[in-house]
């Protein structure tokens, strides 16, 4: 399926009607739509009045028990994947300011209890130390001061012992110079020392050996209901159920070549050495 990303995230009220229009062509009450499909009255009537973005499953539900079908249910599919779909380009969160983005991940982090990290190219802010954080905005003007301190104050999430944790990151993420070379030994030694919290996986993937994998983009899984795809100007947000399902199998498919552990460990501190002895 091909999107326009101007329209990601807005075919909420064009699905609402749409919905709400297949109920009547079928003569269906809500309250009657409501028992078919196992729903209360008050969430099909915020559905049908856009109060509510149906996940695909419930979309899927209501045109089954309609007996929708053909060109009319197809198009009532593309409108929810496209409703459960939102592009966050970079320029729009700079302008609002980035330390309003932290707040916005910070409500997400609070409300997921299982997290995945894929990590392609550069440590993710939950990982990175003060430096780290500093350099990786360092080409957005003004002042962030406030951003770079509600990055590090998001950390303490990572202390939450009823969540859970996974990072995979490349060699290429772990090793990329984006500091000087004795500060990026504290970088591999900050995350050698995360690894060690009993709520977190960390794994990295070695240049060395066979991965038969073609990965493509850094991106993040929250519990089972959104996937975000980074991308050099923006965010992908996936609530389908099957994008967020395909992202959770790719996942586990480079979890099978991650190494972890002491052998993970050992890896970073060799890292850690070599940036140590390019400072002397």
């Amino acid at each position: 399926m091909t999107f326009d990303p101007a329209s990601l995230g807005h075919s909420r009220s064009d699905l609402a009607a749409a919905l709400k229009a297949e109920r009547g062509k079928a003569g269906w009450t809500q309250v009657r739509l409501a028992r078919r499909c196992n729903m209360s009255q008050t969430k099909v009537s915020n559905i049908e009045s856009g109060k509510l973005t149906p996940a695909m499953v419930d979309v899927e539900l209501i045109l089954e028990a309609l007996g929708a079908e053909g060109a009319p249910a197809a198009q009532i599919l593309s409108l929810a994947r496209s409703a459960n779909t939102e592009w966050q380009d970079h320029w729009a969160s700079r302008r609002r300011g980035l330390d309003k983005k932290q707040n916005e991940l910070a409500r997400l982090e609070a409300a997921t209890k299982e997290f995945r990290f894929f990590l392609l190219s550069m440590v993710t802010g939950l990982l990175a130390t003060a430096d780290y954080v500093r350099a990786s905005i360092a080409d957005v003007s003004g002042d962030q001061s406030r951003t770079i301190v509600k990055k590090l104050e998001r950390q303490r999430v990572l202390l939450d012992s009823e969540k859970s944790f996974t990072f995979i990151l490349t060699e290429q993420a772990a090793r990329w110079p984006i500091l000087p070379p004795l500060a990026m030994a504290m970088q591999l030694d900050r995350l050698a020392s995360v690894s060690r919290l009993p709520n977190v996986r960390l794994g990295v993937l070695p240049l060395a050996g066979h991965i038969p994998e073609r990965p493509l983009s850094t991106f993040t899984v929250y519990d089972r209901r959104l996937a975000t795809v980074e991308t050099g100007t923006g965010v992908l947000m996936l609530r389908d159920h099957r994008d967020v399902n395909a992202y959770r199998a790719d996942f586990g498919r480079y979890e099978e070549h991650a190494v972890w552990g002491e052998e993970c460990r050992a890896l970073l501190s060799e890292w850690s050495r070599i940036f140590t002895r390019q400072r002397q």
